[in-house]
């Protein structure tokens, strides 16, 4: 009797213990080591490019499970013409955002538009007033190299993201405050150190620094290169050298990222030095690259124009 009584019993356990298999009661483990899984998960920003970059470094710093890959290296320089790689598509496709600066620099974006119509994209410059293309031309992009308009960038990247990620919202909020207030500080310093120069007529590279100059009420009288790595014709070099022979224009500035061959030339035929102005597009993987960049900026304009 007392065997048959065992008997019943181990069978009861045995039915009990299939049906709460069945029913999931004893799948704790397994569920809680999925929600463990997901809440580790990375979020994972995407930008577009070094400046981009650098700007969403700083927003997301001391935010361990936030990751930010940059598409272009920083050797790419500005994004003209830059087409997407195999590997650019497959970091887009795991981006939890997108983080571009708009105004018609990434002209890839109708294609990611295609290929990732989900995809939340950051576009910085939004707001921004674009200096306007003569003829033909198109905007002008680069908006970052004005530290005014790369605060604004700043502040609407730290904004979007604190709205679309809003479990370290108010981490970006405090890191876009601290990272604007030293942009504010960098600027007010180069206007201490810039407003007023006597003669403010200078000849630059390419494109990238009207904003730059409107910032800094400087004078670019004329441009070597209107795209880089498109050598100026004779006819277009003879142009520039009058320009700079008839503004009285007091340097000529080549960037780090480009050939200073035709800056060289006009150098010799008008006889002013050749300096270096970085539009702040390649760099080190460091939160103050672009400080450090503008602050170099400052000591080429000083030495250059004073």
């Amino acid at each position: 009797m007392q065997l048959l009584s065992k008997r019943c019993l181990v069978i009861l356990l045995l039915i009990i213990l299939t049906s709460c298999w069945l029913s999931g009661c004893i799948s704790k483990s397994t569920s809680t080591s999925q929600h463990v899984v997901k809440d580790n998960r990375q979020f994972t920003i995407v930008t577009s490019f070094y400046p981009m970059y650098i700007m969403t470094l700083n927003i997301v710093k001391d935010i361990p499970d936030v990751k930010v890959i940059n598409l272009a290296s920083p050797q790419t320089g500005c994004l003209h013409d830059y087409q997407l790689s195999p590997e650019d598509v497959k970091n887009l496709e795991t981006a939890d955002i997108f983080i571009v600066n708009g105004a018609g620099m990434e002209s890839f974006m109708d294609k990611v538009a295609q290929q990732q119509p989900d995809l939340k994209t950051i576009n910085a410059s939004h707001g921004i007033p674009l200096i306007k293309g003569s003829g033909n031309q198109e905007d002008n992009p680069h908006v970052w190299v004005s530290i005014e308009y790369a605060i604004q960038e700043v502040k609407n990247i730290g904004k979007q993201l604190s709205i679309l990620d809003p479990d370290h919202s108010k981490q970006y909020q405090t890191n876009t405050a601290i990272y604007a207030t030293k942009l504010e500080n960098l600027r007010n310093m180069m206007h201490q150190e810039l407003d007023g120069i006597s003669n403010p007529n200078i000849v630059t590279f390419h494109e990238a620094f009207p904003y730059f100059a409107q910032e800094f009420k400087l004078n670019i009288v004329a441009v070597v290169e209107r795209e880089p790595g498109s050598e100026p014709s004779a006819s277009e070099l003879a142009d520039i050298i009058d320009k700079v022979r008839t503004s009285h224009a007091q340097a000529v500035f080549a960037e780090p990222q480009y050939s200073t061959g035709a800056a060289q030339t006009i150098a010799r035929e008008t006889g002013i030095k050749v300096y270096t102005l970085d539009p702040a597009v390649s760099g080190p993987n460091s939160p103050d690259a672009y400080i450090n960049i503008m602050k170099a900026n400052l000591e080429s304009l000083k030495e250059a124009l004073k």
